[in-house]
């Protein structure tokens, strides 16, 4: 059985994660950190093997230091912090190992999405992408967004796409990339309905996370390809 912690566990994704581990049947989970439950991260991460992070991104970076402290493995869907420091994160205990995997989107529809632009960035002559959120999302643009516009600048050679963010209540999480070239354009969308949509990713991430060769990795791809 994996053991698993949640922080965030209050928040909306966080409850769907909760749930999703609670029904697995590899899975067990054994702690829920969330300020409003009045529990800290520090309180879970002794019963754990995979902290699995949606916070904030003023947080993220903190809690994922401190369980690669603790020598245990780090899944983070917080987007819009600085990550560089996990780098040089390391155990405490001599000889263990924490492995953090960072993944702007965990649907697999919209890491298919990536792909697919990526692919068609070294053929069509220019790109713009338009993400569109529920007004209570902090970042803009989202993380799934800037790695899509990552990916494809480093497809194509060149600058990376524009980037265009929407908040509107009503919305979840939506992305589109327009391309075009001579007498032509290319659409290709994702749209999350509901956030069930990316808790199949959440449960292979975690399965995974430890036997990852190099940490920190970024993007649930390198899982799927």
């Amino acid at each position: 059985m994996i053991r698993v912690a949640v922080a965030g566990a209050a928040g909306r994704m966080g409850e769907a994660v909760c749930e999703a581990v609670a029904g697995a049947e590899d899975m067990k989970l054994t702690g829920r950190a969330d300020p409003l439950l009045e529990t800290s991260v520090r309180d879970v991460l002794p019963d754990a093997d995979v902290l699995v992070d949606f916070t904030r991104p003023d947080t993220a970076l903190a809690n994922a230091l401190e369980a690669v402290h603790a020598g245990v493995h780090v899944v983070i869907g917080t987007t819009g912090f600085d990550a560089a420091p996990l780098a040089d994160a390391r155990p405490a205990q001599a000889g263990a190992r924490a492995n953090v995997l960072i993944a702007p989107n965990f649907a697999i529809g919209a890491v298919l999405l990536m792909r697919f632009a990526e692919e068609a960035a070294r053929h069509m002559a220019k790109a713009e992408i338009i993400e569109l959120h529920h007004d209570a999302k902090l970042d803009a643009p989202s993380g799934t967004a800037a790695r899509t516009a990552e990916l494809m600048a480093a497809a194509s050679g060149g600058s990376p796409p524009p980037i265009h963010s929407v908040r509107l209540p009503g919305l979840v999480a939506h992305q589109e990339v327009i391309l075009g070239d001579l007498g032509q354009t290319l659409t290709i969308r994702h749209d999350t309905i509901n956030r069930e949509s990316f808790m199949p990713g959440v449960l292979l991430a975690i399965r995974r996370v430890g036997a990852l060769e190099s940490s920190p990795v970024v993007g649930l791809e390198n899982l799927l390809f």
